[in-house]
Order: C-alpha cells, then structure tokens, then sequence
C-alpha cells in the first residue's frame, strides 16, 4: 500500500461537527458558475447519459471524470467545485450525470444505483475514443466512488484510467443502510426518500406522457411506493427489482466495493473522514483488504463529502485541493 503523507485536514472553526461539514455544501456553500458544454451519449440498451464539459479542449489535456453522489447531479456544489479546480490546473474535466439524474428522466425503467459499473465503463470507453491522446484520471463521491472502486476492481489492470479518487465510499452498502438510520442521520434518510421516491414518480409521468406502456408497467409491477422509510424498503421494493437483483441483501452485496478492492491494480486515492455520519467505523476497510495501488487518507473530522476548513466567513474546501494535488503527482509518477 502506498503510505505518502496526506494533507493534513482541520475543519473549519464553528464546523467541528460532522453533520455540519455534511450540510454545509448543499445549504450554505455559494454556487460555482461555470461554462459547460453538454454532451449526450447512448447506451447499448437504448438509454443515455448526458454529460458536462470544462476546461481546456486540447486533445491531450489531462482530463477527469466526475461521479457525483446519491440524488446529486453535475450540478452538485462539489461537482463544480473540483471541476473548477481542475480547470485552475490545466486539465479538462466531464461530470457525468447518472441515469435520471441530470434534469429529464431516463428512458428506461432500470435506474441508477450502487452498482452500476457497466455504465461507467461506458462512459470510460466513450471518454478513450473520443479523448486517446488525453490521460484519462476519475472521482467519485459517494455513490460514485462506490460505482468507481467497483469498476476499478472488476476491471484489474484493464481499467483505462491512469489514476482514480474515491470520497467518503459507503464500502458496506448494508451496514450504511443500517448507519444512515440512526440518531440525526434519520434526517438525511427521509430525504433520500423524499428524491428516490419523486425519482421514480417523474418516470412514471413520463412514460404515462409518452404512452410508454411496457415501461409503465414494469413500474406499476413495483407497487405502492407508499410508506418506504429505509434504504432496505426502497432497494427491495425498487432498486432490486428494476435491476436484476433478487433482493436487497442481493443488491447490496455485489454492488458494495469492499469487496472489490483487493483486485484494484489503477493508483486509487481514498479519502474517508472517522466521523462521517452515513458509514459506521467498521464498515471501513483493513489495510489488509486493500491492494498495494490503493492509498487511505483516512481523516478524523470531515463529515460526509464535507471536509470544509478555512473559517465560516471564508470557506475553502480539502477536497479541492487534496484531489487535484494528488492527480498531479500520479500525473507526474507516470511521466505523462
């Protein structure tokens, strides 16, 4: 395992608190304007994925791709928070949008989930082909880091990416499920629910619009999506079904990365905070579960996707600093 030391992270003074941290960028954190070109592409199965552009447009410019969390989009402050950084450095950067997530519903009743590697592989192969002069480097947040190790792990030294970052990963999607309804962190549960459910309702009002009815009755079959109040409700009742999976346990088993990260052979940065209110202690990984290409920042405070410091009355953000950093010395490890 590499051990080069991190940044060191102190959180900002007043924000010591891990649900702050956690808050801050969705309540508090001023929006980042950005001039981005929007590229759609399609899947195999017929559905697409829409995805936004910053940066340098030389072909060889290093270029990054952005995986944002669990009801987030490109336009998640983190999102164009590093794109911007990234841009500050030189290098090109895309935000993807998962399925569903980048402001019209996706075209098919499979939704985004955990697991969904095969789409971000998608994606990578898109990114290869139209970019080949161009490193090619990944970060994902939340969900998507869990999406990214997978993929990175499934994958082994046929990765085509030259370095990746992950950021407070739900490495055990079980036990998160479990963590996330505990004590305040109830809070963020009964919003996910809030999306999930309005997630799965604008797709109904879409193909119910576009007389879609095979489509619409793939999503009639699901039932009521009444009175889903935990994670385990909506990925039995949902996400399993809409997605190959027998059940929750089923999906949650083979989408977690923890299990996934011995086979990591790409130089993959994770960054996960002791505190964070999603991910109970012990679903983080061992040393000994992680690959040598894996290193761990592992910080006591940050919260999820949080890690603000600098003071309240002016901002910065770790992550925006500690990722691009990173990328440009496995950048400059590589020669490239």
């Amino acid at each position: 395992m590499q051990t080069s030391r991190p940044l060191s992270f102190k959180p900002a003074l007043g924000l010591r608190n891990p649900h702050l941290q956690t808050l801050w960028g969705p309540l508090w954190r001023k929006t980042v304007h950005l001039d981005r070109t929007r590229e759609r592409i399609w899947l195999e199965d017929g559905d697409f994925l829409d995805m936004d552009w910053h940066g340098p447009q030389e072909a060889d410019a290093p270029l990054v791709l952005v995986l944002h969390g669990l009801t987030g989009s490109s336009n998640s402050p983190y999102v164009a928070g590093l794109q911007y950084a990234m841009a500050k450095q030189g290098w090109a950067s895309v935000a993807l949008n998962w399925r569903g997530c980048s402001g019209e519903p996706n075209l098919l009743p499979r939704s985004y989930h955990s697991g969904a590697s095969e789409d971000l592989a998608a994606v990578i192969a898109h990114l290869r082909a139209a970019r080949p002069l161009a490193p090619l480097y990944a970060v994902g947040y939340s969900l998507g880091g869990n999406i990214l190790l997978k993929h990175l792990g499934e994958s082994g030294l046929d990765s085509q990416l030259h370095g990746a970052v992950a950021v407070s990963v739900p490495f055990r999607l079980d036990e998160c499920a479990d963590r996330i309804g505990q004590g305040f962190s109830k809070v963020y549960q009964r919003h996910f629910m809030r999306e999930m459910v309005g997630y799965i309702k604008d797709k109904q009002r879409r193909f119910q619009h576009e007389g879609l009815s095979e489509g619409l009755a793939e999503l009639a079959a699901l039932g009521s999506l009444e009175n889903m109040r935990t994670f385990w409700d909506f990925d039995g009742r949902v996400t399993a079904p809409l997605n190959g999976f027998t059940d929750a346990n089923d999906y949650y088993r083979r989408a977690s990365s923890r299990y996934f990260l011995g086979d990591i052979r790409t130089p993959t940065l994770l960054i996960q905070a002791l505190d964070d209110p999603f991910v109970f202690k012990h679903s983080l990984p061992e040393l000994s579960e992680l690959s040598a290409s894996i290193q761990f920042d592992l910080q006591p405070h940050g919260g999820h996707v949080g890690f603000v410091d600098g003071s309240i009355n002016k901002p910065t953000y770790y992550l925006e600093r500690r990722i691009p950093a990173w990328l440009l010395d496995v950048h400059g490890a590589r020669g490239l």
